[in-house]
Order: structure tokens, then sequence, then C-alpha cells
């Protein structure tokens, strides 16, 4: 099979395997737009927390908001409760049009652990069991549910297999792994070969190969590459590789499709940064947008000629105006 190649999740059909996962405080509507638009298959909302969304908070509401030109995208949502879990997955069919519903089973932040969710889960798989389950059986097979998670909590603790097993057994349709452990956070190296042992063991498990998607190292084309080559994942996920940089799904199709990488010019992505913040403005108003896009346009430029001084100025913007001052020899 072409390493570039469509997925299959449940009766879900993507048109690729190049997906963006969901980072917290970044895969919102606008970032997730930007991607899209740059050549992303799917995409994740950041992590939606089942508790809120069971309490109607308005701002959890927003997260789960699609871009406008997403052919598809999963609604993640956390939580330790099976029960609230299950609410929450009800309530996101009922208001949003997502085509998957994805469970965490990875964030290794100690406020998602203290509620026994994220990385958590890792520890008691079959709680994962009893979370996943409860989900499958409340969407009623209208979309498919998927699960992600880490290595395990921490060396001494590694649970992939079990994690997987739990899944698997609750009716997961598609399994993410980040191959590293909670402990580790996103430090050290995230280990591939784990993620080729889970990549036969789902399919050893399962005569319809449920697909298993490879998390954590994938930051440029070449490493898109050896990830599929190494590993044998149906698809990759770029999440801090993409930040500042949505042309990575772009030169990543070309690079797995010809063998050639294109460079974007600088016009071009300082232009890409000026979408995204014109939708975020729509979002939230301008000066909570331009004060959330700081960090964005920081990423954006990255490697730009006086980036350190462009920077200076970019953490002070408070207007759309101000940016296009800061930008406007770029564009």
């Amino acid at each position: 099979m072409e390493l570039y190649h469509p997925v299959k999740i449940g009766k879900l059909s993507l048109p690729g395997n190049l997906f963006l996962a969901p980072v917290a405080g970044y895969s919102d509507r606008a970032f997730r737009s930007i991607c899209a638009e740059c050549g992303a298959d799917f995409a994740y909302t950041e992590m939606v927390s089942s508790e809120a969304l069971t309490r109607n908070n308005e701002k959890t509401e927003n997260l789960m908001a699609r871009a406008p030109n997403e052919k598809a995208y999963a609604v993640q949502i956390f939580g330790g409760n099976p029960e609230t879990m299950a609410n929450a997955a009800r309530i996101v069919l009922e208001r949003t049009t997502a085509e998957c519903i994805d469970i965490n089973g990875g964030c290794p932040v100690p406020k998602i652990i203290k509620s026994n969710a994220g990385s958590a889960l890792t520890r008691d798989p079959e709680h994962l069991y009893k979370i996943v389950s409860s989900v499958v059986e409340a969407v009623e097979g209208k979309v498919p549910v998927t699960v992600k998670f880490r290595l395990g909590w921490d060396a001494e603790h590694i649970t992939w297999k079990e994690c997987a097993e739990s899944a698997l057994k609750a009716g997961a349709a598609a399994i993410t792994m980040h191959g590293r452990t909670r402990a580790q956070g996103y430090e050290g190296k995230s280990d591939w070969n784990a993620l080729a042992e889970l990549v036969k063991f789902v399919h050893e498990k399962t005569d319809s190969k449920i697909p298993v998607f490879g998390s954590g190292d994938a930051f440029t084309p070449e490493d898109a590459k050896r990830m599929l080559e190494q590993t044998g994942v149906d698809a990759v996920m770029f999440a801090r590789g993409a930040m500042g940089n949505p042309f990575l799904f772009t030169k990543t199709r070309e690079f797995l499709t010809k063998g050639t990488i294109s460079e974007v010019p600088v016009e071009k992505r300082i232009q890409a940064g000026f979408r995204e913040l014109a939708l975020l403005v729509e979002d939230m108003g301008e000066l909570s947008a331009c004060r959330d896009a700081r960090k964005r346009f920081c990423a954006y430029s990255k490697g730009l000629e006086g980036g350190a001084a462009l920077r200076k100025e970019i953490v002070a913007a408070e207007s759309v105006a101000d940016y296009k001052t800061i930008f406007s020899k770029f564009l």
C-alpha cells in the first residue's frame, strides 16, 4: 500500500492518513480550519470535559464548533465517570455534526488525572473498558468511537497492551497511541517500537483490521514517512509540529506522494496566520482573539529574520491593526 492512503474508521471514510491531534488550548475551529485548508485529512477538537458538557457550560460547547471547511472531524471527550461520559457523548451527537467521538486516555495533566481521566485510565484498563463501552452504547452506532492513550503510567507500568485489549473489547473503532508514558510528559523520545508492536497486536486480535494511529515525535515530513514505514500505523497524528506550521500537512503529502518538499514562502505563512486570526475574532471578539493569537504568531514567526524582536512586539499585540503593523514587511 502507498504510504499516503485513505483510512476507514468504522463507517467513516477519510481521503488520507495525515491527522491533526487534539491539542489543549490550540485545536479550536480556527486552527483546524487552516490545517484543513493546508491538507489535514482529519482533525480532533481539543479535549472537552464530560462534566462541564453535562452541566451545559457554554465555553465547553464552543470547543466543539465545526470549522467551516472541515469535511469530517472528531470531538474528543474526557472524564472518569462512565455514566457522565455516556451522557456527554449523547450531547455531542445532539449539538454537533461530528463524524466521530474520541476518548482521551492520554492527557498527563494532574488536574485531569485527579478526576480519574486522561492518563489515569492507563493505570486501570478495566475502568477504561467501562468508559469506552458506555460511550459506544450511548452513540448506538451513529458514529464510530475511538480511543487515544499512552504507553502506560510510567516505565514500571507499561500497560498499552491491556489498554488496547480493553478498548477493542469495548467496541472502539480505532486506537491512537502516543509513544510516551504519563511520567515522561513530552520529554524523552516516543517509543515507535511499541507502536509497531501495537499495530501487530491489534491486527492479530481483530479480523476487521481496526486502524491504529501513531502520535509522538512527528515534526517533519521525514518523521511521518519514517513512522509509517517503521511502525505500520495507518495514520500519522501531528500535534506540536503543526503549531504555527499548518503547511506541515501540505509538505508531508507532497513528500509521501512525490518524494519532494516545496518550501512555503514567508508571505504565505503569515497570511495563513491572519486567516486563523480572522476566525478567532469571529469566535471570541477582537481583544480576546488577539491575545490568544500571540502564542500562534510567535509560532508562525519562527525562523523569520529578526524573529526575536518580532516576538517582543507580538506578545503586546491587542488588535488586528497591531498585527498588521508588526508583519507589514512580510505581507
